[in-house]
């Protein structure tokens, strides 16, 4: 099995890439799913409840994430540090829950996985991958997409200074896809892409 990293932008259109890839038969592994299942663990819900308090508990005891995102979003010097310590409960679990998940695939013969994984780069994430695509797209149209689901460009910008520079997460793929134009011309890349890995 050959498993493919996805980075970008905030906004790039990676989980289209993704979806766009499992159309074609591969197997998606999310990895911001797993990051709110692993918020729901008695252990991380104890560890964010002391170190943030009663503010990023919901009504029913679990973590609120929207409230948990605007401490760990803040601007500096506050918002980076507490999301280093945010990685750091979060972290370990969620790798070890990938990596399970790669395996099992692995071994039921799936051909092709696709990693959809924000901080891909931070976590080390990318060592578990064969390859990493890096999807491209201009940043006034990244914040256009931003906006369109509801975001403010304040929100824009946060998540985007919490993760690598663009150029960063450029230099470190060896697959770029080009996401600046309509649907069926990031699809023909996809197509492209799955072939060349020898997924078909």
């Amino acid at each position: 099995m050959k498993l493919l990293g996805l980075i970008g932008g905030v906004a790039s259109g990676k989980s289209t890439v993704a979806e766009l890839f499992r159309q074609q038969g591969a197997v998606v592994l999310d990895a911001d799913r797993v990051g709110h299942e692993v918020l729901r663990l008695p252990a991380v819900r104890a560890a964010v409840g002391g170190r943030w308090g009663k503010d990023v508990i919901g009504p029913d005891g679990e973590i609120d994430r929207k409230a948990l995102g605007r401490v760990v979003f803040a601007p500096p010097p506050h918002g980076p540090r507490e999301l280093a310590e945010l990685e750091r409960i979060t972290h370990p679990e969620i790798r070890q829950r990938l990596k399970a998940q790669i395996d099992e695939l692995a071994k039921s013969g799936t051909k092709l996985a696709i990693l959809d994984a924000p901080v891909m780069l931070k976590s080390g994430w990318d060592r578990l991958c064969d390859a990493i695509a890096f999807i491209d797209a201009p940043r006034e149209l990244r914040l256009t997409r931003a906006l369109g689901r509801g975001w403010t460009a304040e929100d824009f910008a946060r998540r985007e200074a919490a993760q690598e520079s663009v150029d960063e997460k450029r230099r470190r793929a060896n697959i770029v896809l080009d996401n600046s134009r309509d649907l069926g011309y990031i699809q023909s890349q996809v197509q492209r892409c799955w072939q060349t890995l020898g997924a078909s």
